[in-house]
């Protein structure tokens, strides 16, 4: 089964004779842990998220263990507008006063996060919300960055707020959850060393989770079918190495160079593979797993 076989899910469908053709690869992860970077518009799209929902059930019931990491800035940002809390963004990154800080815990850990435990409750598995405050599961130092003066040319630091970075991941609470049957769903707020709250990128705590959990698999769903070459074909398998050279060439550039960035942290820390998968395709989670060619690209050592 090659890769170009199931760029549409009703071909993978209806070209699958039986459920036993993807039984051996259901078997292969079967007491595997996958994080799943959640967002984009599959997570904006009713109807991709119930399918999102039921295929982490599905996940469950073969035996993977789904542990789901969630964004949310679109929302944050609807509700900082709704509430008249201006928001400003320096090289991509929010910067978060306590003001906007206590709106993202509310949009992520309440409204966002709460959505997706039930609609995978719904579709009948049991699924639990946690922030990375429950038990300590993330703590996290303050994001440090810097930047040039575009007229000086001097490095100056920036000062982002409460937007912050995995400094220790806890993952005995995870673990207990999936052995109770539980499937945590997470949202990417970390605790400092004097309780504050911060913001993180998603994406950064999807890796370190994988990373700290010993992850087979880290999921990332984005809004493109994955790493593209210069004429725009899908690289659908890479090494650390050849990131590195396509990022050196241009190839890479742009959102995906920080979403490539975390996959190969987290293979470097031993995540057997990372996935850059295509959220808008129903079902891109399974197809990836249980085929033979999987459909995203694959970052390997």
């Amino acid at each position: 089964m090659t890769q170009k076989n199931f760029s549409d899910t009703k071909h993978w469908l209806r070209t699958a004779r039986t459920i036993s053709e993807a039984l051996p690869f259901m078997r292969r992860y079967a007491g595997k842990t996958f994080v799943v970077k959640y967002g984009g518009h599959a997570m904006v799209d009713e109807e991709l998220a119930a399918i999102f929902a039921s295929d982490i059930v599905l996940m469950k019931q073969v035996g993977v263990n789904p542990i789901v990491v969630h964004g949310g800035g679109p929302q944050i940002g609807r509700m900082l507008e709704r509430l008249s809390v201006k928001s400003e963004f320096v090289d991509g990154l929010r910067i978060t006063d306590s003001k906007t800080v206590e709106v993202v815990e509310m949009v992520l850990s309440g409204t966002i996060n709460k959505s997706i435990v039930s609609a995978i409750n719904a579709a009948g598995g049991r699924a639990v919300g946690l922030s990375g405050k429950d038990g300590h599961l993330i703590q996290a130092q303050k994001l440090r960055r810097t930047t040039k003066d575009p007229e000086s040319n001097i490095e100056k630091v920036l000062d982002l707020g409460f937007v912050g970075e995995p400094s220790l991941i806890d993952p005995s609470i995870l673990t207990s959850l999936q052995d109770s049957g539980l499937i945590p769903v997470i949202a990417p707020i970390g605790i400092g060393p004097n309780g504050e709250t911060y913001n993180i990128n998603a994406d950064t705590v999807a890796g370190a989770i994988a990373s700290a959990a010993g992850a087979s698999r880290l999921l990332m769903l984005t809004d493109v079918i994955g790493v593209l070459d210069k004429a725009g074909e899908l690289l659908p398998d890479l090494n650390i190495s050849q990131v590195e050279a396509l990022q050196a060439d241009g190839t890479i550039s742009g959102g995906m160079i920080p979403k490539l960035e975390t996959c190969v942290k987290a293979v470097e820390n031993g995540v057997e593979a990372s996935v850059i998968l295509d959220g808008r395709l129903p079902h891109s989670m399974l197809l990836e797993i249980f085929t033979g060619g999987g459909i995203g690209t694959l970052i390997h050592r």
